[in-house]
């Protein structure tokens, strides 16, 4: 009789794991609203439920989930598409229901050298008017390699657009003089804050705002507004970090990876006066965007981190208090695809770009559901 009771036992806890586990899984359901993106790298949601696009090849679209109609926006500036350079970031401006302003960045060539460019332009019956270039990095090199690229507005309407080491300069991330590596905060019209932390240096560069790192091509920022950036590592070491003015994240003289070729970057994974991530990856998953969820179609995900991530192709779930990672979990992987963007809808729903890499117009838009819907 007792080893029945025990079997019953063991059965339960075991069909109620699995049951719970299904649960899990079941709570949402995938929706492909558009295939055939060409190489797709940001989205943003105008007021009237249209998405926004950018495609690395530089192209803006406009998508209406309602009619499935895809329209390209006209008027773009000359765009340096090699590598990884190209469109990538848009961001609308606070205020944009009432200034139509938008915010893209993208590479540019010029005859010191390629560098990430900032510009503004107004967004009028699917064309841009009033251009306006607010940024260009003094970041000049010859590879088309890590240019960051990320934007993202804070509650008082600065700008921060994050811009990379250039891959073949990772020393310059540790020097003020200069744009390697660093997250630049620049005023919504392109002038410099005048309460930025290196704004009494006399050698350094007066936009910077945090520096010592990668390539960094997430920003987001919670709540509460806490700024959250993640970056990639090189073998290894992906990492996410809380930003704070003025602080030195550390890259090339700190890291959790090693060089592509095995050889060592750095002995060291700590250094006083360097700031430590909450959270890092070895191996690398090759982090791409992320987004805090507050939409009210999933209660149980309110106020968590989604990252996603390009290799294998998924997306982390994170659960973050007291600025500490408590959990991970792994999402959406039965995509099976380089997940190239995340963000958080207007309606509440997930809004998920593959890039389709390798392929040319294979990137799709994913939208997450509830399963009940």
């Amino acid at each position: 009789m007792e080893k029945i009771h025990k079997f019953i036992l063991v059965f339960t806890i075991f069909f109620s794991l699995n049951f719970y586990a299904n649960a899990k899984e079941n709570i949402y359901k995938l929706e492909t609203l558009y295939d055939g993106l060409d190489m797709p790298w940001d989205i943003d949601f105008l007021p009237n439920g249209d998405f926004l696009i950018s495609e690395l090849t530089g192209k803006l679209k406009i998508y209406n989930p309602s009619l499935k109609i895809l329209t390209t926006v006209s008027n773009l500036p000359s765009v340096l598409v090699k590598s990884q350079g190209g469109l990538s970031d848009i961001e609308l401006h606070p205020d944009f229901e009432t200034n139509n302003l938008i915010y893209f960045s993208y590479s540019i060539k010029t005859k010191e050298g390629n560098t990430l460019r900032v510009s503004r332009a107004k967004l009028l019956d699917n064309t841009l008017s009033n251009f306006e270039v607010i940024f260009t990095a003094n970041a000049f090199r010859k590879t088309s390699a890590h240019y960051g690229a990320r934007l993202l507005f804070l509650n008082d309407n600065t700008l921060l657009i994050s811009s990379g080491d250039g891959f073949n300069h990772r020393e310059k991330a540790q020097y003020l003089d200069n744009h390697f590596g660093k997250i630049v905060r620049i005023n919504d019209d392109g002038t410099i804050p005048g309460n930025n932390p290196f704004s009494e240096e006399d050698k350094a560069l007066k936009d910077i705002f945090t520096y010592g790192h990668r390539n960094q091509q997430g920003l987001t920022k919670d709540i509460n507004g806490i700024i959250y950036s993640h970056e990639h590592g090189p073998k290894g070491g992906d990492e996410l970090n809380i930003i704070n003015p003025g602080l030195n994240y550390g890259w090339p003289a700190i890291t959790y990876g090693i060089d592509y070729s095995g050889s060592i970057i750095s002995p060291f994974k700590r250094k006083e006066g360097m700031e430590q991530p909450i959270k890092y990856w070895t191996p690398s998953i090759a982090v791409s965007d992320m987004t805090f969820y507050y939409g009210d179609l999933f209660p149980e995900w309110y106020g968590n981190l989604f990252i996603s991530a390009l290799s294998p192709g998924d997306v982390r779930k994170l659960v973050i208090s007291d600025n500490k990672v408590v959990s991970e979990d792994i999402m959406f992987k039965e995509i099976s695809s380089r997940i190239r963007s995340i963000k958080s809808s207007n309606n509440g729903s997930l809004i998920i770009l593959t890039d389709g890499r390798g392929k040319k117009n294979s990137g799709k838009i994913i939208r997450v559901l509830p399963n009940n819907l």
